[in-house]
């Protein structure tokens, strides 16, 4: 089943549990779960999940915002940046927020 995103500037993911592996600025693999990507003006913002033994792909908890700092060939993501801004953060957040209202359960 392909999943439909409640708004033009979001591309939510193909079907759920999709995860990724990236490594973090410790060198570090980290294991996530990709709930969307949200366009905003220039700039894109990944959604992201980590996943582990205690929160599985699929489960909930704390969202991780990551900025597309390259995309490949095919115009597709393939490298993020930790937001840092705060204030870019939770701007971003509401968007993701409002356009996956129909996907995800934000309460």
């Amino acid at each position: 089943m392909v999943r439909e995103g409640s708004a033009p500037n979001f591309c939510p993911p193909t079907e759920e549990g999709i995860t990724i592996t990236l490594v973090d600025e410790k060198g570090e693999q980290v294991e996530l779960e990709f709930l969307g990507l949200v366009l905003k003006g220039e700039s894109s913002f990944g959604f992201f999940f980590p996943v582990d033994d205690e929160h599985p792909a699929t489960s909930s908890g704390e969202v991780v915002v990551l900025e597309v700092t390259e995309v490949d060939e095919d115009g597709q993501p393939c490298s993020f940046e930790l937001v840092d801004d705060e204030v870019i953060a939770a701007e971003a957040y509401a968007d993701f927020q409002e356009a996956a209202k129909d996907l995800y359960d934000f309460a």
